[in-house]
């Protein structure tokens, strides 16, 4: 046998267990966005009402998330900003991630404790009218939870990117879009679509049908 022919059999293996498990990975998250799309059209549609209202009656979208999550709150955010299609032509509309500098994130951490963290901030920015999307891919977080539940007592609609069980963030949704899963890296693959989605669907609205004056 010639020598280190064991070894290279062991990587050999595990290069096809890997790959297998590569295949398994995107697999499943194929499946759970078809899901998504066969259930979550309701919710979703709903989500775009809203965000249309606000922004038509000059309102703004805000978005909040932690880890990943705070991620795709600014992603999202940016895209309304800035542009989500090279091949739309439109203006910049009003959206903002709460809490996305370090200097504002610890100022509340340290002085009203971590869970205040997203509603600090937008009870000083958010406006009844506005819309705010809380994303959470347990369901669980309480930084989003306190922030969907002050957001609703300033009359700022509530919309749930969630996962899990969705509760308790999902008591606290005037809309709640659910991914049914509890493996966190492929609901927020999922987020991030139904983000896009949303967005697209927005934009698709307001650019067939532009508002009577520009957006603020």
């Amino acid at each position: 046998m010639p020598r280190g022919s064991k070894h290279e059999d062991a990587l050999q293996t595990q290069g096809t267990d890997e790959g297998q498990h590569f295949a398994s990975m995107l697999a499943r998250s194929a499946a759970l966005k078809l899901v998504c799309a066969e259930t979550l059209a309701g919710p979703v549609l709903a989500a775009v009402d809203a965000c249309e209202a606000s922004l038509r009656a000059g309102g703004k979208l805000m978005f909040c998330g932690n880890g990943g999550s705070a991620a795709d709150s600014q992603h999202l955010a940016t895209e309304l900003l800035i542009r989500l299609r090279g091949t739309v032509a439109r203006g910049s509309w009003p959206g903002l991630a709460l809490a996305p500098d370090a200097p504002t994130l610890t100022a509340c951490a340290n002085d009203f404790g971590y869970d205040e963290v997203f509603a600090r901030p937008l009870s000083g920015i958010g406006r009844a009218g506005d819309v705010l999307f809380g994303l959470t891919t347990s369901g669980r977080s309480a930084s989003v939870v306190r922030a969907l539940a002050v957001a609703r007592g300033m009359r700022i609609t509530t919309i749930g990117l969630l996962g899990g069980a969705g509760t308790p963030a999902a008591e606290m949704c005037d809309i709640a879009v659910l991914v049914p899963s509890a493996e966190t890296a492929r609901v927020q693959e999922c987020h991030i679509t139904l983000g896009h989605a949303i967005l697209e669907l927005l934009e698709d609205r307001l650019v067939a049908r532009p508002p009577s004056g520009p957006l603020p």
